[in-house]
């Protein structure tokens, strides 16, 4: 069965607005990692929360595989980490939480912190760090509890061009390594076609405008140079360039009532 299929999916957040998605369907398989694509207020959060169940849709079914349930981690657009504790504390909290914090884990949280490039930070708190680096934190804090899944809302926007790229091979490395899952918002297209095996790009609305599988077999920054890469980087912002013409349409349809 798909990891998650998503069926007639609608979000209402009072009775006279508009709906969110229309009625969106689409399915993320087993080994496959999803990015999201789309304009700003087009419900790529609400998407994720929902995926999460920390919110409820308002019409339409997300089902998930059941060996999700309990293994799947979420990634906040802001780090929210505790500011009392350390980096290392704030890795470890999840396994705090749930009683298995032990020696091993700690050697996990460390070396987790090395991977990001954190490890001369590990005793520093939140405020001595850059915003960049809390996100990194709260990247570690949602592996080390090893899920199968983690939902991401742009944790990588904050950073610079390259410790991105960086991060983004090491999510590709945790991928292979650890069969993770993910699924990903970013408002980067490069990005997108760098790090998913498909990519859903929704409109203003939310609704479905293109979804497609990636060519790409093997990931290295390298591939960003390529006329295949950058030709599907093309055609998602000319994909981007008909929905904003759209948008203006419409809005100027709309002044003229």
């Amino acid at each position: 069965m798909p990891s998650i299929e998503v069926q007639q999916l609608e979000k209402s957040f009072s009775s006279n607005a508009q709906a969110l998605f229309a009625g969106l369907s689409f399915t993320v398989d087993s080994d496959e990692c999803l990015c999201l694509l789309g304009p700003s207020g087009c419900g790529k959060t609400t998407l994720l929360r929902l995926l999460m169940g920390l919110e409820k849709p308002s019409r339409g079914t997300i089902k998930m595989d059941p060996a999700l349930d309990a293994e799947m981690s979420y990634v906040f657009q802001e780090p929210r980490l505790v500011p009392w504790r350390t980096c290392l504390e704030n890795v470890l909290l999840p396994l705090e939480l749930t009683a298995q914090n032990n020696p091993a884990a700690r050697h996990r949280a460390i070396e987790l912190l090395q991977n990001i490039g954190l490890s001369d930070r590990l005793e520093h708190f939140p405020d001595q760090l850059s915003g960049g680096m809390q996100m990194r934190v709260a990247l570690a804090r949602a592996l080390i509890t090893q899920p199968k899944m983690i939902l991401l809302d742009e944790p990588f926007a904050a950073l610079d061009e390259r410790t991105r790229f960086h991060m983004q091979d090491l999510l590709l490395e945790f991928k292979a390594r650890l069969q993770l899952q993910y699924v990903f918002v970013t408002h980067s297209i490069s990005e997108a076609v760098y790090i998913s095996d498909r990519i859903l790009l929704l409109d203003n609305r939310g609704a479905a405008r293109d979804i497609r599988s990636l060519p790409f077999s093997e990931r290295n920054q390298s591939v960003k140079l390529t006329p295949a890469f950058n030709a599907i980087v093309s055609e998602y912002s000319s994909l981007f360039s008909e929905m904003e013409d759209s948008m203006k349409k419409a809005d100027a349809g709309q002044s003229k009532l």
